[in-house]
């Protein structure tokens, strides 16, 4: 009996973004250890912030530093951590509601939570600018 043919295939999709100034303004911000959100006409709060308003299509009116710690709204729960996850340990991925805010953003949680928890922001030692200078979030004890 013949061997099977493999062939290996990785699916990727390598890409550079340039940022415009919402985006710039959100990431240089996670460098300094603060989260800015899309302040729409209505006067609801995006977080991560977008350009235009994500209901009406309207450029957004400014952008406002919200809080750092937040409430877990949903939840889903990884007992055993792949290689390419954030932790190397069990830990949750959540969509939080940062106060301040009047939208979820998506992270990981260091832990198990349940909904309605209170989380704050763990910040790397070094920031550069980048989503994963939020190492992640911790419940509030």
């Amino acid at each position: 009996m013949s061997s099977p043919l493999v062939a290996p295939h990785v699916l990727e999709y390598n890409y550079t973004r340039s940022l415009g100034p919402t985006l710039t303004t959100f990431f240089t911000g996670l460098r300094d250890r603060k989260i800015f959100g899309a302040k729409t006409k209505a006067g609801r709060v995006v977080v991560p912030p977008t350009p235009h308003d994500p209901d009406t299509g309207e450029d957004i009116v400014e952008l406002v530093e919200v809080g750092t710690e937040g409430t877990v709204q949903t939840w889903s729960f990884v007992p055993n951590p792949r290689p390419k996850h954030p932790l190397d340990k069990p830990f949750s991925w959540a969509l939080i509601k940062l106060d301040g805010a009047d939208t979820a953003m998506l992270h990981v949680v260091d832990g198990t939570v349940e909904t309605g928890t209170r989380v704050k922001v763990r910040w790397r030692n070094e920031t550069v600018g980048y989503i994963t200078d939020i190492e992640c979030f911790e419940p509030i004890a």
